[in-house]
């Protein structure tokens, strides 16, 4: 059975002028064509987020709040100096439990590697979330110029087939994880 998918879609970077607007625009544009998903979008720019790790601000609780509605997430992420930027670095500390026993699937964008090595580096972050990571990307590689501003992405197609494998294998997991989690809160596994 299919059920319908809570999918968080998190911006990556906080910087003016970011690419990323445009990025995530695309990302929800083609999956607004699949009717069983239901679209969150995650600005952290959008939250009244502290300068300090501060568990108990009101913007850190309506970040939570919103990230534990999401059965799955993707983080839509630029490669800045071979890692990913210290803002989404932020936003994943900032909560835990949001992001246990959920599947995980990335969009990168950045020079050569097409923002690859900012997900490899996040692999390991979201392994300490407790999170599923689907191996399938989409990466953009020197992607200045492919995307209008409202998200319009020249030559789309190898990109579209990125995206078609990796929202299966994410709604896969979602779709296998979140019996999981009704039926035994991750909180409660222990060793």
């Amino acid at each position: 059975m299919t059920e319908r998918t809570r999918l968080a879609i998190i911006y990556g970077s906080t910087r003016p002028g970011r690419l990323c607007d445009r990025v995530v625009k695309w990302v929800a544009r083609e999956l607004a064509h699949y009717p069983l998903i239901d679209i969150d979008l995650i600005d952290p720019l959008e939250f009244d987020l502290p300068f300090a790790h501060n568990r108990e601000h009101p913007g850190v609780g309506a970040l939570s709040e919103r990230l534990s509605d999401a059965d799955a997430f993707i983080i839509v992420t630029p490669e800045y100096n071979h890692s990913f930027t210290a803002s989404l670095k932020f936003v994943l500390d900032l909560v835990y439990e949001p992001w246990h026993g959920k599947p995980v699937a990335f969009v990168s964008y950045g020079g050569i590697s097409g923002g690859l090595r900012a997900v490899e580096q996040l692999r390991l972050v979201f392994a300490e979330l407790h999170t599923v990571t689907v191996r399938d990307t989409v990466s953009f590689a020197n992607p200045w110029g492919r995307f209008a501003e409202d998200g319009a992405l020249e030559n789309p197609l190898d990109a579209r087939k990125s995206l078609v494998l990796m929202i299966a294998r994410l709604t896969w997991w979602s779709n296998a994880l979140k019996p999981a989690r009704v039926t035994r809160p991750y909180r409660s596994v222990a060793a």
